[in-house]
């Protein structure tokens, strides 16, 4: 019986929709279930990136705890709501965003003039009520990236003295849950699996708030451990990446193409080149969360670069 400890692998994941799913992790040495689960489930929650509205300003209002004339909602209503709103961010600066609305009708999330670097996910969700015909709506905003919850008293947007500064949650994972299980690997019964599920707010997808969770965790734990490493037995679903297809012989070539031939958009490939990564095989060596936290590299070029991996059959 060996006296190494098992590494661990994602052996399955069940997605039941777009927003949440479950990973199966196993095999892990006898109570790093628990461990394991309950670091990453405080991380998912309090540390994964996201973007928030930080500060907004209704014009002519001169405080929050007020109505608003022609609208139904008054100011502390359409706060609660602003804050509803999800983003995605394809930057690190603060964006500023207006809404202008004009006539009797419903202000939603697809009224906010948005910029290229920035993108809506619920673009139905309800932001005031115009009741009166010849109102005037407008609503400038500031949205900003974070992690985890951020006080009005740390908000940036106190020093704006023109705009009112919002508490903000940034996490974009709405609710992590997770149990630990039974397992055996030959003659090993007393491992344990864990079986953790992820629901997210539709900015980021579970896979990928894990995988960046999980990547957060790796940077603090090398950080204490110095140049001390341990041996361990080889991951579950090692190799397992690549695939196990017909075209594994040619993968090596594959690997080594060039990203200026992969016919990527400019902005993508630039992005990569500056990055030092200049073939497949640079490419692979990172992952999401790696991949985000590049200059210049957001999440659409992430998608990108996932549809061409995925045409190559890589």
């Amino acid at each position: 019986m060996s006296n190494m400890i098992h590494t661990p692998g994602i052996v399955a994941v069940d997605d039941h929709n777009a927003v949440s799913s479950t990973f199966s992790v196993e095999p892990l040495h006898s109570g790093y279930g628990m461990t394991l689960g309950n670091s990453i489930r405080r991380v998912l929650l309090s540390s994964i990136s996201g973007a928030a509205v930080t500060a907004f300003k209704i014009e002519g209002l001169t405080h929050e705890f007020t109505a608003i004339p022609g609208v139904k909602e008054d100011a502390v209503d359409v706060l609660l709501n602003l804050k509803g709103i999800r983003f995605r961010v394809y930057g690190d600066e603060p964006q500023q965003l207006r809404i202008v609305k004009k006539g009797a009708g419903v202000v939603t999330a697809k009224d906010i003039e948005l910029n290229a670097d920035v993108e809506v996910v619920n673009p139905e969700h309800v932001i005031a009520t115009i009741d009166d015909a010849k109102a005037n709506f407008v609503v400038d905003l500031t949205v900003e990236i974070g992690r985890g919850y951020r006080t009005i008293e740390e908000s940036t947007a106190k020093k704006q003295s023109d705009m009112i500064a919002v508490d903000a949650a940034f996490s974009p994972v709405v609710r992590v849950r997770y149990k630990v299980e039974n397992t055996r690997v030959g003659q090993a019964t007393d491992l344990d699996k864990l079986i953790i599920t992820i629901d997210t707010d539709g900015t980021i997808t579970p896979r990928d708030a894990f995988e960046e969770a999980a990547a957060i965790l790796v940077n603090q734990y090398t950080a204490l451990a110095g140049k001390t490493r341990v041996a361990v037995d080889e991951p579950l679903a090692a190799g397992a990446a690549m695939g196990d297809g017909a075209n594994g012989a040619d993968e090596p070539a594959a690997l080594n193409t060039s990203i200026e031939d992969l016919n990527l958009s400019a902005r993508t490939t630039n992005a990569l080149i500056n990055n030092d990564i200049h073939t497949i095989k640079d490419l692979f060596a990172l992952n999401e969360a790696e991949l985000r936290d590049l200059k210049g590299f957001g999440s659409k070029a992430l998608d990108e670069v996932k549809e061409k991996m995925s045409e190559l059959e890589l």
